[in-house]
């Protein structure tokens, strides 16, 4: 979970590094691991898992500081999208 993101970015590193705030003032928020950073997809083995990206463009910079929640962000975020989009990315793991 990445917010306050500039609105000049056009790509996020391969690598990006995992501290709460970025060098380019972007926070980061706690991860379905507990932690900040992305971990990348990790599927349950068997069927497919679908894994959902989602990016919103906001009106306002949100005041939440780094390590907030999804539901923090959920909320901070009410009446202030005007855009956004979403990615669906399917992987899988053998058993």
């Amino acid at each position: 979970m990445l917010f306050n993101l500039p609105a000049s970015t056009t790509a996020l590193p391969e690598k990006m590094d995992t501290a709460p705030t970025l060098p380019s003032g972007a926070k980061q928020g706690t991860n379905d691991f507990q932690k900040t950073g992305y971990g990348g997809p990790c599927p349950p083995p068997g069927k497919p898992h679908r894994y959902f990206f989602r990016l919103y463009a906001l009106n306002t910079e949100l005041a939440l500081k780094p390590g907030a929640t999804r539901k923090d962000l959920l909320r901070a975020m009410e009446h202030h999208v005007v855009a956004e989009g979403q990615l669906v990315g399917t992987y899988q793991r053998k058993k």
